[in-house]
């Protein structure tokens, strides 16, 4: 039996439908999507005291700057651990088979079957016996009218864009927490050291003043003070060592590697523990919407309201007629009692058009709920762009006071300095006390904890910075890492 005439026209409407796979036959229904403007300022609203020896492009390269191997080590190494990042990785994966089903919507889709049985019947006689071999095709093609398909794959593809953009954004976050670890850890072992010193130089007072209330020099109340602080002093040195391997366990919990060999990298990569991992110079002259274009959370929300737009369309065109080709093709071969077989083949082919008449009001109830989300993630993606703008803003203003306390906070220490030089010149030719000695030796030691705080606070604030401006990430969600998971 031969097809009709007129079925030798469906490739020719399969040729048509394909050239329209982005676009509904007869229209596209819903709002197409246009990034809207950006709720940031035009300028920087706090001062920019900052170094202009680099760029923005240059934060990509950012931990590789702070001249830390260890530093760039334990960041990698957190990234193969995270869990974070696997399964951002995962969402990544979700969203392209999602995208991927989705193109495949507006193609034929052509399920084949096939069977083979053996069955006796009888008509009050002997048993007839027959066998018989079925294979068959059946295929479906849904014609996009009104765009609700192309709609459909606007939305899938943002959402693959959104969870690349979510990879990146753990990736940031990591990497961060990993530094603000390590940074801690390190600023731990500066103060370990000063702590040290200050016990060393508290139990040489002890001992002084001791020999002068056996001498009947000083009151035995002057003992006990001395006694007092010499205790704290010791207390306090405890209290540093705990936070120290306190830092070490949560560098482990973030990296995954075994303590021992962490600790043998920590010990290793420096001769003088206890010095300050130093930021890089980073300027940050970009006005506040290109700056925050490298925010990774901000094109992720601004992917997802183009995917919420793209689903109002999709809504909308469930409201309307839908139209299906369909056709399937059977072949049978049947034999009984070794008589000769006959075939038998019989097909079908025909439009199948579907009208929504009543659904209880379903249908508009979607498209209502498709804008509402819309409109909720419009408003997730300007709360995102006016928190990178207060992020960014804060940083540059803990940026500015450190700036501006450093300075004299060095100036400070280098005063203190030089009156501990002048006691010990003063001790030796017997003009000053060993005890004289003793209270500069810990007023250059507040002195020198007093720096060590204002140049931590720099390196974390300029690790926010980092984190602000969307850690090195330059935007691209095409040919990323994160497409090559």
């Amino acid at each position: 039996m031969s097809l009709p005439r007129w079925t030798h026209c469906v490739p020719a409407l399969g040729l048509l439908f394909g050239c329209s796979l982005e676009r509904g036959l007869l229209t596209t229904l819903g709002p197409e999507y246009h990034r809207p403007n950006s709720p940031s300022p035009s300028q920087w609203q706090a001062a920019l005291p900052l170094p202009h020896s680099g760029s923005v492009d240059n934060l990509r390269q950012w931990w590789l700057r702070f001249q830390d191997p260890v530093l760039s080590e334990l960041i990698a190494a957190s990234e193969r651990a995270g869990a974070d990042l696997a399964q951002a990785a995962a969402r990544i994966e979700r969203a392209r088979s999602d995208a991927v089903a989705a193109d495949a919507q507006p193609g034929p889709s052509l399920d084949a079957s096939g069977a083979a049985e053996r069955s006796a019947f009888s008509f009050g006689g002997p048993p007839l016996q027959q066998s018989q071999i079925r294979l068959g095709a059946r295929s479906s093609w849904e014609i996009d009218l009104f765009g609700g398909l192309a709609r459909s794959r606007q939305a899938a593809r943002a959402q693959v864009a959104a969870a690349r953009a979510a990879w990146h954004d753990a990736r940031v976050s990591t990497a961060t927490e990993t530094a603000t670890a390590y940074l801690n850890f390190r600023y731990c072992e500066v103060q370990t050291e000063l702590s040290r010193r200050d016990l060393a130089s508290r139990a040489e007072t002890e001992r002084l003043i001791a020999r002068s209330v056996k001498a009947g020099f000083q009151p035995a109340t002057a003992q006990a003070l001395a006694d007092s602080t010499l205790a704290e002093a010791s207390s306090n040195l405890a209290s540093r060592r705990e936070a120290c391997d306190v830092a070490v366990k949560a560098l482990v919990a973030l990296t995954g590697q075994d303590e021992p060999a962490l600790r043998q990298a920590l010990d290793r990569a420096q001769a003088h523990p206890g010095v300050l991992p130093r930021a890089p110079a980073v300027a940050i002259n970009a006005v506040p919407a290109a700056a925050l274009g490298q925010r990774p959370d901000v094109a992720q929300a601004e992917r997802s309201l183009a995917a919420a737009s793209a689903q109002i369309g999709v809504a909308e065109a469930n409201r309307y007629p839908s139209l299906a080709l369909t056709g399937s093709i059977t072949q049978a071969r049947s034999g009984i009692d070794g008589s000769p077989a006959f075939n038998l083949r019989t097909w079908s082919i025909g439009p199948s058009l579907r009208f929504p008449l009543l659904d209880g009001g379903q249908a508009a109830a979607n498209a209502k709920a498709a804008r509402a989300e819309y409109a909720a993630a419009e408003s997730v993606y300007r709360a995102r762009v006016r928190r990178a703008v207060r992020e960014v803003e804060e940083a540059l203003v803990h940026l500015g006071s450190v700036a501006a306390r450093l300075p004299e906070a060095k100036r400070a220490q280098a005063g203190y300095r030089a009156s501990l030089d002048a006691a010990r010149i003063r001790e030796q030719a017997g003009l000053a006390s060993r005890l004289e000695r003793e209270e500069g030796v810990r007023a250059a030691i507040a002195a020198d904890a007093t720096v060590a705080s204002v140049e931590y606070d720099g390196v974390a604030t300029w690790i926010s910075l980092y984190r602000a401006m969307g850690g090195g990430w330059d935007g691209d969600l095409g040919t990323s890492t994160a497409s090559n998971l």
